[in-house]
């Protein structure tokens, strides 16, 4: 359940700087042309190059600190929880994002290199007992759930759509348990056309509801967010059986 990715101290800009000169890779016997292909699109992405430059694990960095730098959702002192932390690039923004006096917590199935001033867990967050050893790390309610998570592409379309749906919706669960009043969520969603179950569970528990591409989402790449902001709590249910 992981897919992506501190620069030295002060608040990070999402931008990159410089200029790149473009790569071309040959195909080589060992390597088909779709390895080629995504070989040279990382050698000349140039969010790649300044992830190295900054010292972020991932590309994917980049999203996280665009989106903030649009909506200004992370606050000092807050507790974040990263769910599929895996490599760790979120993490490293948030903490940058929160101060020293804030919290983050991650979780993947694959151990992760610590993240100086994090604490990082193997394990499922949809076991029964995470949520609950999540907040104790944390010292209370998250203020912030995060998921990046993508699951592995099947290259059919509308399968990967779906099982990436599933993983937000069971995210969207994990949330409502621990997040505090006015948190936020924020998801990878694709788009498509089975989102409306998602949305309509997010408009219960969340004052705002929006769907966002930051500019390190590549423009040919179905994925997009979800960020909910405003929890107002876990919807109840009514009327009875009989």
């Amino acid at each position: 359940m992981s897919s992506r990715g501190r620069s030295g101290g002060g608040k990070s800009s999402g931008r990159t700087t410089g200029r790149q000169t473009t790569v071309r890779v040959r195909t080589a016997k060992s390597r088909s042309n779709s390895s080629a292909r995504w070989l040279q699109r990382q050698l000349n992405d140039p969010y790649v190059a300044e992830a190295q430059k900054r010292g972020y694990r991932s590309r994917a960095a980049f999203k996280l600190l665009q989106l903030d730098e649009k909506f200004h959702f992370f606050k000092k002192g807050m507790r974040v929880v990263d769910l599929g932390a895996a490599p760790g690039g979120w993490i490293q923004v948030a903490l940058e994002r929160i101060g020293k006096e804030g919290r983050v917590v991650g979780i993947d199935l694959l151990p992760v290199d610590p993240v100086p001033g994090s604490q990082i867990i193997v394990g499922d967050f949809l076991d029964a007992d995470a949520p609950q050893r999540l907040v104790d790390l944390l010292g209370g309610p998250a203020n912030a759930v995060l998921s990046d998570m993508a699951a592995s592409s099947t290259g059919h379309a509308n399968t990967d759509h779906l099982r990436i749906m599933t993983l937000a919706e069971v995210a969207l669960d994990f949330a409502e348990d621990v997040l505090a009043p006015d948190g936020f969520f924020l998801c990878k969603v694709l788009q498509g056309g089975s989102e409306k179950e998602l949305l309509d569970r997010l408009r219960k528990s969340f004052a705002k509801v929006r769907h966002v591409k930051p500019p390190a989402s590549r423009s040919d790449s179905a994925e997009l967010y979800v960020l909910a902001t405003g929890f107002r709590g876990k919807p109840t249910t009514s009327g009875s059986e009989g």
